[in-house]
């Protein structure tokens, strides 16, 4: 049977902040805590050993494949921050289109840093994500403690 890799851990979200090597990189990842906190009023959990969730819903699909994950979360990558929001909201290309410097997969979108971007589509984009989630799958709609 498939076991999903990414789970909620009781891992401290700040002593995974603080060890990142890259000074600015550090300090966006503070920045986005703030913003995803103060925007969907969850508090941080580490799902996996990188991903930094907000909320949590449990989904199933007519394969039978069903699991748990952050209604929306981010992960400072090495490489780029890769932002997570819901897949399948169509209303989310709009937004991207005024969110500024980017690139996008299904299901992540990927920033060099916070000064690119557009905050208030960022809370936009949050909002969103997590009210199409809730509406999508009621049954495990937000919960976190």
């Amino acid at each position: 049977m498939y076991e999903l890799k990414t789970k909620e851990t009781d891992s401290s979200v700040i002593e995974f902040i603080e060890k990142i090597d890259n000074l600015k990189k550090r300090e966006d990842a503070f920045k986005l805590l703030d913003i995803f906190t103060e925007t969907t009023g969850y508090k941080a959990k580490m799902w996996g050993t990188s991903i930094i969730g907000f909320g949590s819903y449990h989904y199933k699909y007519e394969s039978g494949h069903e699991g748990d994950a952050p209604l929306v979360g981010f992960s400072p990558r090495k490489a780029k921050i890769s932002l997570y929001f819901a897949t399948g909201d169509t209303g989310r290309e709009e937004l991207l289109q005024k969110f500024g410097k980017h690139t996008s997969g299904k299901a992540c979108v990927y920033i060099n840093k916070i000064a690119d971007i557009d905050i208030e589509i960022l809370k936009a984009l949050i909002n969103r994500s997590v009210a199409f989630l809730q509406k999508t799958y009621p049954q495990g709609g937000g919960a976190n403690d």
